[in-house]
């Protein structure tokens, strides 16, 4: 069989680039022919551990390898991405590609314009390819089943790491710490967190999850931020959707840290704002079903422009009733309620966002961003601005 002309066909119909390899050195290469270069001179190729295989540079950039059996001949599939193309996507490929400066910004074209694919589909084409190349059947299977030597290495790591974290006394956090934890912040009353936290002296950790400190640091904010809203911040009460926003800006502000102490200092924040929030949203005394409803579909409706009349349908109920209903059982109007929910979640969007109040303002249904700001500035005595630049000092 030719080789060459299989790889150039089979790029052709797919759009995935090929590079084929002869004892180590490329005969052919996809994005070099395009491009009129020579692609690196030769290729470190390792046995594979099976045939066909396939490797990622990260999750989302990936290669796969079929060794075309009794000939010397290698095939590389890929790259194939399977998120939307980014900047560290194209750099990560053209550090391993190792393409010639003068290359990247077409490269970085070319890129752009392979199809996105999902995982098992690429399996699929190796499958194909290998099936065509070497005459044999596999299935998507062999792809899942470690090697036994593989197994027997992760084996004695984990036996390694085990012993030397009882000999150092590095331990995880117990069940019972981290249950404590959630159901502290569940029930919503910031000092009995904090006098069990420094009773405990123990913080929330996740084990040894990256070989940089700082990595490690940032997978241990983002565990224990999914776990505190998912297992203490919507069972205490909180809006679900409102908790995973919160959770996501979390993540997103530790992302931007660079050091260990910042991490540890916003997780305690974290931590307590969650706690906070949870008790806010308790329950009152004395708040029927039918009005808790209509507090629950206001706090999700702080985008919109509602009004009574929207609150009191939700209910199936006239506005008259609502009204008094709901001063009778909160001892405010159901339009201060909807106000204090909008600048609740306005404190927020200051706090932890970036939008302009432009932005802000009309995400809140608001006429007019001077209107927004001379309502805020009644609510809380400063300006949307200085309450952000106050607030952005204290994270």
């Amino acid at each position: 069989m030719d080789y060459i002309s299989f790889s150039k066909k089979f790029f052709s119909a797919t759009g995935i680039p090929v590079n084929l390899l002869y004892e180590g050195r490329p005969v052919y290469s996809a994005l070099g022919e395009l491009l009129s270069f020579q692609p690196k001179e030769s290729w470190k190729v390792y046995p594979p551990s099976r045939n066909p295989e396939f490797s990622a540079i990260n999750p989302d950039l990936e290669y796969g390898h079929v060794r075309i059996e009794g000939t010397g001949y290698d095939l590389f599939l890929g790259p194939v991405f399977t998120s939307p193309v980014t900047e560290d996507l194209v750099r990560a490929f053209l550090a391993d590609a190792k393409t010639p400066p003068e290359y990247w910004e077409a490269v970085t074209e070319l890129l752009y314009s392979i199809p996105i694919g999902s995982h098992p589909q690429f399996i699929r084409y190796l499958l194909f390819l290998h099936l065509c190349l070497n005459h044999e059947e596999a299935e998507v299977e062999d792809f899942y089943v470690e090697p036994e030597a593989s197994t027997a290495e992760r084996g004695a790591k984990f036996l390694d790491t085990a012993v030397e974290a009882k000999e150092n006394e590095q331990h995880r956090n117990s069940f019972a710490f981290e249950m404590e934890l959630y159901h502290r912040i569940a029930e919503g009353d910031p000092n009995k967190l904090k006098r069990f936290l420094e009773q405990t002296q123990q913080f929330p950790d996740e084990g040894k999850t990256a070989h940089s400190p700082l990595r490690h640091a940032k997978n241990t904010f983002i565990a224990v931020a999914a776990k505190v809203g998912v297992l203490a911040a919507i069972p205490g009460g909180m809006d679900a959707e409102r908790v995973y926003q919160l959770t996501d800006l979390y993540m997103m502000e530790c992302e931007q840290m660079q050091t260990i102490e910042k991490i540890h200092r916003l997780q305690y924040i974290m931590l307590m704002d969650f706690c906070e929030r949870c008790g806010a949203a308790k329950l009152p005394k004395g708040i029927s079903q039918e009005i808790y409803r209509c507090m629950t579909y206001i706090q999700s409706h702080t985008n919109a422009p509602i009004g009574v009349e929207d609150v009191a349908e939700e209910i199936h109920r006239s506005s008259s009733y609502l009204m008094r209903r709901f001063k009778a059982e909160l001892g405010m109007s159901v339009g201060d309620y909807i106000t204090k929910c909008k600048l609740d979640e306005a404190c927020d969007l200051l706090t932890y966002g970036n939008r302009s109040l432009a932005e802000i303002s009309a995400y809140l249904g608001y006429s007019s961003q001077s209107y927004f700001q001379n309502v805020f500035k009644k609510q809380f005595g400063i300006t949307p601005m200085q309450y952000r630049k106050e607030n952005r000092k204290a994270i």
